[in-house]
Parts: C-alpha cells; structure tokens; sequence
C-alpha cells in the first residue's frame, strides 16, 4: 500500500524566468532598432510583368510625378537646375547610373527631357524603374 498511497507531485511551470527572459529580448530589440527618416514620393510606379528585380543602388536618382515635377535625390528641382546638377555629377565620372522614377500619369515629354538632359552631358547608364 506504500506504493499507492504516494501521489505524485503537480508539474508548476515557472512563469517568472520566462517573463524575464521576454523582457529583456524586447529591450535588446528596441535598442538595437534603426531609426531613419524615409523620404518617400507618392508616386504609382508603372507596372512591368516581365522585369525581374528592380533594386538600384544609384548615386543620382531622378524622380518625376504625375503632373511631371522633377526631384532629383529627393529635392524638388526646376528643368534648369537638373541641368546643372547632371553637369556636376558628370564632371566628377560619366560611368555614374541614372535611376529614374516617372509616376505611370506622368507626360512621355518629362522622362524624354530628362533622359535626353542626361545623355547630352554623357550619362548613358540611365535606368527606368517600374513595380
């Protein structure tokens, strides 16, 4: 009857070490997070079936939007001043690649001027990006 008479402990699960454990992943995570700004254009990228990975790392990238205004790295730029900053990035090296972004609205003549801007001072490595 010895044998019977024993019953068996319950099984506890300690909670405590495992919030611990919880609480320091969560702090590790928030202090090794990146903050950035990200500057972002609302721009609705034509949609293209047969590319294949469209991720550029570009020195100079040109983006235009749907009423055709020009931003160059993010900064709002005039049809002069693109002229003179693709005379600057093409003094320093013409074997830089020019990305550039058009809104799928934006007018064939904007991306025609800005690819021709880029060609007259010797940037042939132009690139469009699409979705």
């Amino acid at each position: 009857m010895t044998l019977l008479a024993r019953r068996r402990r319950k099984v506890e699960i300690n909670i405590v070490p495992l919030m611990d454990v919880l609480t320091i992943l969560i702090f590790f995570f928030l202090v090794s997070m990146q903050f950035r700004e990200i500057k972002t254009l609302n721009l609705t990228l034509p949609e293209v079936e047969t590319a294949g990975k469209n991720e550029f790392v570009s020195p100079m990238v040109i983006a235009i939007d749907g009423e055709g205004s020009l931003y160059v790295n993010g900064t709002p730029a005039s049809d002069e001043i693109l002229v003179e900053l693709v005379k600057m990035v093409s003094s320093q090296s013409t074997n830089i690649t020019v990305l550039i972004k058009a809104d799928e609205e934006t007018p064939l003549n904007r991306v025609t001027l800005v690819m021709d801007t880029c060609r007259k001072v010797g940037l042939n490595k132009i690139r469009l990006q699409s979705r």
